[in-house]
C-alpha cells in the first residue's frame, strides 16, 4: 500500500474517532431529568372514580394517557398493608423497610419519638441510613426539589431527603433540611434546592405558634443560607424562578387545604408550585430530580370524604399535565426527561354495581358521587333494608349506621353530594380512621427510559429503574 494512501486512511480514521468521541461527549453532557409524581393513597379505584368524576366513563385523565404502565406491589417489610413511610422509602432507596420507618435499613425498628431518649434517636445499633435517589442526584451535581400538599416533613416528602426511625419525628426531619444546622443531613450537600408545601409548625418555635421546643427558628436559618423563604401566597408570587437559586415555601401551619376548600388568594395550587419549582430546577445544566406529591388524596380517603379525594386527584392530574406541557417546551420528545406517576398504597374505597352511567360530575349532576341507580331503568337501587345507597362506599370507615337501616331516613343526592359527606362503610372505625388497603397500585411513565416501567414489580424495583434511567 502506498504511503500517501496509508496516510489518507489514518487521517480519515482519526476524523471518525474524533467525531464519535465528540458525539459521545455531547450525549453524556445532556441533562438527565427525573420527575416523580406520587398520588398518596391513589389506588386504582380512586383513579377510576376520579376519571368518571372529571370526564365521565368514556373520558380520560392525563395519567391514563401515559404510554408505559404497570402495577406495583406495596407490602412493607413487616406488614401486608404498608403505610406511606416505608412505601415511599422503597421507591426512593430500593430497600424494603418496616412500617413508620423512613429511608433506613431493613433492620430498623420504628421507635416512637415521644418514647425514645432524645429526639429522633433510633437507639444504638437500630439500623442505618440508606441513600435516596434525591441524595444521589445531589451528589451528581443535579438540582433537586420536593413539592407536596402535605407538611413537607410528612412521610412521603420526608422519604426523599431524611432518615429517621419513626415518621412522627417531624421536628428532626425539618432540621435535616437546614444546611449547617444541628441535625442536618450532610448527604444533601448544599441543600435541597426547592421545597414547597405546608408544615411551618415544625420550623418555628412554640413561642411563635410552632412545635419546636429547641428554640430554633429554621425559617430564619434557611434565609441565612440563601433560601428565599415564602410563608404566604404573596411571598410565593414574588419568587422569580429565573433568578432564585433556592427556595422554601411553607404556606400553612400544618397540611395545605384540600383543593375543594383551597383559597387561591392564600395558597398556591399543586400545579403552580410544581411549575415554579420546575422553572428553578431547569436552570441546572446537569439535570434535576423533582418529587411531586398529591398528598391530601390520602387524608380525604381516611376521612371517607370521597368528593374531596376525587377533587384532589384531579388537581394532582392537572399538575401532571401542566408539567408535561412545560417540559416539552425545552425537551419536546422527552429524550432527556423521565416522568413517572404512581401511588404508595391504596385505600378501601369501592365502586358498587350495577350503576347506570352517570357521566362527569357537575354542579347539577352528582355523577359518581351520587346515589346508585339501576342501569336498566334508572331507578334508585335499594339495599336489603329497602334503603338507597351510594355508588362509592368504603370497606371500613366512620359512617356505618348501626342497626336495621329500615328505621333511618332515606339518603338523597343532595345529602351525599355535599362536600363534607362521609360515604358509608362496611366496618365501623373511629372518625378519620379508615385504613389503607393492600392491593397493587398503578405505575405509568413517559420519556427517557420509560419502556422499563411495565408489568408487575415490587416497589423496591422502581428505585433501580429510576437510577438506571437517570444514570445515577
Amino acid at each position: 500500500m502506498k504511503p500517501t494512501l496509508i496516510a489518507s486512511l489514518l487521517a480519515t480514521a482519526f476524523v471518525l474517532v474524533a467525531c464519535n468521541s465528540n458525539d459521545s461527549e455531547q450525549t453524556s453532557a445532556q441533562p438527565k431529568n427525573v420527575i416523580f409524581f406520587l398520588g398518596d393513597g391513589m389506588g386504582i379505584n380512586t383513579m377510576t372514580a376520579s376519571r368518571i368524576y372529571a370526564a365521565g366513563e368514556d373520558g380520560e385523565l392525563t395519567m391514563d394517557t401515559l404510554p408505559e404502565t404497570g402495577f406495583v406491589k406495596t407490602f412493607s417489610n413487616d406488614s401486608q398493608v404498608t403505610d406511606s413511610a416505608p412505601s415511599m422509602s422503597a421507591y426512593m432507596t430500593g430497600v424494603k423497610m418496616n412500617n413508620e420507618v423512613i429511608s433506613m435499613s431493613a433492620d430498623t425498628k420504628a421507635i416512637d419519638p415521644n418514647v425514645a431518649a432524645g429526639t429522633g434517636n433510633c437507639g444504638t445499633g437500630n439500623g442505618k441510613p440508606v441513600a435516596t435517589i434525591l441524595e444521589l442526584a445531589k451528589a451528581a451535581g443535579r438540582a433537586t426539589g420536593v413539592v407536596t400538599t402535605t407538611r413537607v416533613t410528612h412521610a412521603t416528602p420526608a422519604a426523599t431527603y431524611s432518615h429517621v426511625c419513626h415518621r412522627d419525628a417531624e421536628s428532626d426531619i425539618a432540621a435535616q433540611l437546614v444546611p449547617g444546622g444541628t441535625g442536618y443531613n450532610t448527604a444533601l450537600g448544599d441543600g435541597v434546592d426547592v421545597v414547597f408545601g405546608g408544615g411551618k409548625q415544625f420550623f418555628t418555635t412554640t413561642d411563635a405558634g410552632g412545635k419546636r421546643t429547641d428554640k430554633r427558628d429554621l425559617t430564619a436559618e434557611l434565609k441565612a443560607k440563601g433560601y428565599n423563604v415564602a410563608l404566604s401566597r404573596t411571598d410565593f408570587d414574588a419568587i422569580d424562578p429565573a433568578k432564585a437559586a433556592k427556595a422554601v415555601g411553607l404556606f400553612t401551619s400544618s397540611h395545605m387545604s384540600y383543593d375543594l376548600d383551597r383559597d387561591n388568594a392564600k395558597e398556591p395550587s399543586l400545579s403552580e408550585m410544581t411549575l415554579k419549582a420546575l422553572g428553578m430546577l431547569q436552570k441546572n445544566s446537569k439535570g434535576y430530580f423533582l418529587m411531586v406529591e398529591g398528598g391530601r388524596i390520602d387524608h380525604a380517603l381516611h376521612e371517607t370524604t370521597a368528593k374531596k379525594a376525587l377533587q384532589d386527584t384531579v388537581a394532582f392530574d392537572n399538575a401532571i399535565k401542566a408539567t408535561i406541557d412545560a417540559v416539552k417546551k425545552t425537551d419536546p420528545e422527552l429524550k432527556n426527561t423521565l416522568i413517572v406517576v404512581t401511588a404508595d398504597h391504596d385505600h378501601t374505597i369501592v365502586l358498587n354495581g350495577y350503576a347506570k352511567r352517570t357521566g362527569k360530575t357537575t354542579a347539577t349532576n352528582p355523577g359518581v358521587l351520587g346515589l346508585l341507580r339501576n342501569y336498566n331503568d334508572g331507578s334508585v337501587a335499594k339495599d336489603l333494608d329497602g334503603k338507597p345507597f351510594t355508588i362509592i362506599g368504603f370497606g371500613n370507615g366512620e359512617n356505618r349506621p348501626a342497626g336495621n337501616r329500615g328505621a333511618f331516613a332515606d339518603l338523597t343526592d343532595d345529602i351525599v353530594f355535599a362536600n363534607t359527606y362521609h360515604q358509608e362503610a362496611v366496618i365501623r372505625m373511629p372518625a378519620g380512621a379508615e385504613t389503607h388497603g393492600g392491593t397493587d397500585v398503578f405505575i405509568g411513565a413517559t420519556g427517557m427510559g420509560a419502556d422499563q416501567f411495565s408489568g408487575f414489580m415490587d416497589n423496591t424495583k422502581v428505585f433501580s429503574l429510576l437510577r438506571t434511567a437517570s444514570g445515577l
